[in-house]
């Protein structure tokens, strides 16, 4: 059985995967800075959202993060009244973290923005290229999962 080799296309779609990435990247610090909040801030803010309330050592964890990193991330957040402190009902030892109504305000304003920049962006392309774009990128991100545990 013969082997199929794409080697003349791993090189490229790496260099692309890349490029593309940087460009989210840089565009993606561009509207943070709109809003005031830092990457590893938004960063904590979306798993947060995604996980619900956790400890400050599990959101470490999950941003792999120090815990000093991690409590001086929150204590900035908690000051721009992101996020809040609160002891568990269960076990009073335990605080845990809650994202405030500002923080689910600055992610969806945030996300907004991503859309629309993405949104100029397609629009350079027909349907039919975007349908193509968008199965690749899932067979894709398919693939790769698995190899990445702290993915969605």
């Amino acid at each position: 059985m013969e082997t199929v080799t794409y080697d003349p296309y791993v090189a490229e779609i790496d260099k692309l995967i890349r490029r593309v990435s940087f460009v989210i990247k840089c565009r993606g610090r561009d509207i943070l800075s709109e809003f005031d909040i830092t990457i590893p801030q938004f960063n904590a803010l979306l798993v947060l959202r995604d996980s619900g309330d956790m400890t400050i050592g599990d959101l470490g964890n999950k941003l792999y993060l120090a815990s000093s990193t991690a409590t001086d991330l929150i204590d900035r957040m908690e000051r721009d009244g992101l996020v809040l402190r609160e002891r568990d009902s269960s076990d009073r030892r335990v605080v845990r973290l809650h994202m405030l109504e500002k923080g689910h305000q600055m992610i969806r304003e945030v996300m907004e923005n991503r859309k629309r920049y993405l949104d100029e962006i397609l629009r350079h392309l027909s349907p039919e290229d975007i349908e193509a774009l968008k199965k690749s990128l899932e067979s894709l991100y398919v693939l790769m999962k698995p190899a990445c545990k702290k993915q969605d």
